[in-house]
């Protein structure tokens, strides 16, 4: 299965040094390699760990494989689904785009997000990316 993850997935799949399986690949709207490296550089600043560390985790982002997409299609649609909702700008909604056009399923850790999002894209759980 194709799944978009969102930052909460990312850096939770980061941190325990995940490996998905071979039948599931990962997609993410581009802004996620900037939303990741910016979590990493405040959590070294933040003294939650060191460089070292945050390169380990920039390394293991590479190696999960997320296939990054940013297309204009990906940015009409994340307009649209921005307007139906009725959100104030575009970055979650680019990943719902992503999920309505390249994916299986949106997996996210955000409770609040999963509930908003129901019945508009297909969700999945952390789980699912290992099943």
């Amino acid at each position: 299965m194709r799944f978009v993850i969102d930052l909460s997935v990312a850096l939770r799949l980061i941190e325990e040094r995940a490996k998905i399986p071979p039948q599931n690949s990962l997609v993410a709207p581009t802004l996620l390699r900037s939303q990741i490296l910016s979590e990493l550089f405040a959590a070294v600043e933040g003294k939650e760990f060191d460089r070292r560390e945050a390169n380990a985790r920039l390394n293991h982002m590479r190696a999960l494989k997320i296939r990054f997409l940013g297309d204009r299609v990906l940015q009409q649609v994340a307009w649209d689904v921005a307007d139906a909702l009725g959100w104030d700008d575009t970055f979650q909604a680019e990943y719902v785009a992503l999920t309505k056009l390249q994916a299986d399923a949106f997996v996210t850790l955000q409770d609040p997000l999963q509930r908003v999002l129901e019945g508009v894209v297909p969700l999945g759980s952390f789980d699912d990316l290992f099943a």
